[in-house]
């Protein structure tokens, strides 16, 4: 589930968000009429969140068994996933998933 290329960078602040290749892909084909409003979302909510603090929060779930870590974003039925590279201060932005 991980892949490191990354497309596009959206801000800098504690930490940097990259949203990856596949991350695109799910965000672009997934979401359907939603997808306008989660990428708002995203833009207002999450990612400030994420840059500041990706370990923990209210909708943050570190998953068991993964190799590299990954950690999920919960968005109502989406859940967003991504991997943190804490040396380099950057979030991945993986991938994307209904529950």
């Amino acid at each position: 589930m991980s892949t490191r290329k990354s497309e596009k960078v959206v801000s800098l602040g504690d930490f940097r968000i990259f949203e990856t290749d596949q991350f695109l892909t799910d965000l672009y084909s997934r979401l359907g009429s939603r997808q306008e409003k989660i990428i708002a979302r995203l833009r207002d909510d999450v990612y400030p969140q994420l840059r500041l603090q990706p370990y923990f929060g209210r909708n943050i779930k570190k998953l068991k068994g993964y190799r590299p870590e990954t950690w999920r974003y919960r968005i109502g039925m989406y859940r967003f996933f991504y991997e943190i590279d804490d040396s380099r201060k950057i979030v991945f932005m993986i991938a994307i998933d209904t529950r």
